[in-house]
């Protein structure tokens, strides 16, 4: 019986060592693109090609100061930064409290409502461009249109028609009626005998509760936002409001590709993907266990 045991015990220890392994080697191939284009933004423009050298000879942080310059990229920072925290705080907020709404407060035709809400991320991004366009164009009061809607330009090449379609992202909505489905509806009941209004329960708590949610949804806010480029290059004709994805494409524009600066471009816009992904890493990674642990 030992014997057995201690076969058992090295067989899944075997098996243990090939997953980390086979991860590994998965993780390095993911991570070699991210150090290349870091080698790249470090090495001068004249020698980007010359060798495979993961560490240049000659490191510089000119290919930095030119992407900052050329493509205007601090504004563009700016200006992608502010699209996507707005788009962040309305997710984070209508999505959640919407999804909550959906689970905990049924009403006469919630469930077609919903079916009929999610079938819409089925919709090609291509078919939503032309009545995007024309709602941006069309609102009223803004951009010196009239109340009809008409007149002037609306939210055109401006930082509110960026940020028009992500202001509440159906998928959110999904995610937080999933999440709250599980919730336990006592806690609601027990607020309520005393005498506690619909909107306080939510906000003091079901949604302090669902703070891993609040982080698997700001991050998939900022990525859709951050990593945009068509509809940007739709709504915006100005350089003045254009985003991180339309600056780097910059670069590619003339025939002569500047590689350095543009890796340097794109390592400065990877950057804050990556901070607010490790800032939310532990809510992140709870939030998309938590409904197999419930399960």
């Amino acid at each position: 019986m030992s014997v057995i045991g201690l076969r058992t015990r090295r067989s899944a220890s075997g098996r243990r060592s090939g997953s980390v392994v086979a991860l590994a080697l998965a993780a390095l191939l993911v991570l070699i693109p991210f150090l290349w284009m870091i080698s790249i933004a470090f090495t001068p423009e004249k020698d980007a090609f010359g060798s495979i050298r993961l560490i240049p000879e000659n490191p510089t942080t000119g290919n930095f100061t030119t992407a900052v310059a050329d493509a205007d990229l601090g504004r563009a920072l700016v200006n992608s930064a502010l699209v996507t925290i707005v788009a962040v705080v309305t997710n984070c907020l209508a999505a959640v409290a919407a999804g909550y709404a959906f689970a905990m407060l049924p009403f006469r035709g919630s469930q077609p409502l919903f079916y009929v809400l999610i079938s819409t991320t089925a919709i090609p991004v291509s078919v939503t461009l032309i009545p995007l366009f024309l709602m941006a164009k069309s609102m009223p009061l803004a951009g010196g249109n009239n109340l009809l809607g008409e007149g002037g330009t609306g939210l055109l090449d401006s930082l509110g028609g960026v940020a028009l379609p992500y202001l509440v992202l159906p998928m959110n909505i999904f995610l937080a009626r999933q999440y709250f489905s599980t919730a336990d509806p006592h806690l609601a009941e027990a607020a309520r005998v005393d005498g506690a209004g619909e909107w306080r329960i939510f906000w003091r708590i079901y949604f302090p509760l669902g703070r891993p949610l609040v982080a698997v949804i700001a991050i998939f806010s900022f990525t859709a936002v951050w990593d945009d480029f068509l509809w940007p290059l739709v709504v915006t004709t100005s350089q003045d409001t254009q985003t991180v994805q339309l600056a780097l494409a910059r670069f590619l524009a003339g025939g002569n590709v500047q590689y350095g600066p543009l890796m340097a471009g794109a390592v400065l816009v990877t950057l804050p993907v990556i901070a607010v992904f490790l800032f939310n890493q532990r809510s992140f990674v709870a939030g998309l266990t938590d409904g197999s642990v419930k399960g």
